[in-house]
């Protein structure tokens, strides 16, 4: 399950062109996974929080790639609360025996060094804290191009779907090997339909 905002959602493009649906294409002719995407644009960690007990009830995922934070940085939120939802969430999927893939988000320079420095420190130290696979940067290769942008600068285009794509996949890759292997031979769900 891809628990995300609108980087997730697929803000402004086809739902066929989002990196989520590139990358369950990509999960269905090298495996028996696949994804639900329950991306929400706008979403904070902070609403994140208050609805992940249901959609891990809803779909009991093996894996929750969790992408949220950036709108919180974004609107200039304390770094502990960023930090205390994310765990929130992290500690929800452990409940529901999900395994976390985290994706880290980085801020423009414009929100200062110090506050960008430590809203970015935020996803490594958390991924060493609760030993969790980390995307270190979702946009990596691509997020300070122009080009990859749509006219709000904010969010990826069609031509930056791949790019998404190939960085969480380097990550995710190897979890499918860990959890077919735990799973016994049984097809590895990301989330029930």
């Amino acid at each position: 399950m891809v628990f995300g905002d609108s980087l997730s959602a697929g803000y402004g493009l086809s739902r066929e062109a989002g990196w989520v649906s590139l990358l369950n294409r990509r999960l269905q002719t090298q495996s028996q996974a696949y994804l639900i995407n329950n991306s929400v644009s706008g979403e904070t960690a902070h609403g994140g929080r208050k609805r992940i007990e249901q959609a891990l009830k809803t779909h009991r995922p093996d894996i929750v790639i969790v992408e949220l934070g950036g709108n919180d940085g974004l609107r200039g939120a304390s770094i502990e609360s960023i930090r205390d939802n994310l765990e929130a969430i992290i500690e929800a999927c452990r409940r529901h025996n999900a395994t976390v893939l985290l994706t880290g988000m980085q801020l423009p320079p414009n929100y200062g060094i110090a506050y960008t420095q430590k809203f970015q420190d935020i996803y490594p130290e958390l991924a060493k804290r609760h030993g969790l696979k980390l995307v270190p940067f979702l946009l990596d290769g691509f997020g300070d191009k122009r080009e990859f942008f749509l006219a709000d600068g904010i969010h990826p285009n069609a031509q930056a779907q791949g790019k998404i794509v190939e960085n969480v996949w380097k990550v995710l890759r190897t979890m499918l090997t860990i959890e077919q292997t735990v799973a016994s031979g049984r097809p590895l769900k990301l989330s029930n339909p």
